[in-house]
């Protein structure tokens, strides 16, 4: 499922870029530019507020990564999340470059 994510977080991605390819830079909205937008957008499909307990019978029966493994653990392997949100390549989240995976 991570694969499965973080392919089609780059696709997603991808074709915004392409969309916006000779268009004006998209206004800030509430402070935030386009890019960080699109990771924000990211972040609210996959959000969650459930219990330990849940998250741990979650772990033992679904298939499926936590919802913010599918967050942190995407985006952290995605150089256009680390370009958009941190700029000087430190976060906690982030993945260093030589351990990054990269689909296509």
């Amino acid at each position: 499922e991570n694969i499965a994510d973080l392919g089609g977080v780059t696709l997603a991605y991808g074709a915004l870029v392409r969309s916006l390819q000779g268009k004006p830079e998209p206004a800030k909205i509430d402070g935030y530019n386009w890019k960080q937008r699109f990771f924000l957008g990211w972040a609210q499909v996959w959000r969650a507020n459930i219990t330990d307990a849940a998250r741990r019978r979650l772990v033992e029966v679904d298939p499926h990564s936590p919802a913010h493994f599918r967050i942190n653990a995407v985006l952290g392997q995605f150089k256009p999340f680390e370009q958009a949100w941190c700029p000087d390549g430190k976060g906690a989240m982030l993945v260093p470059d030589s351990e990054r995976v990269v689909i296509w």
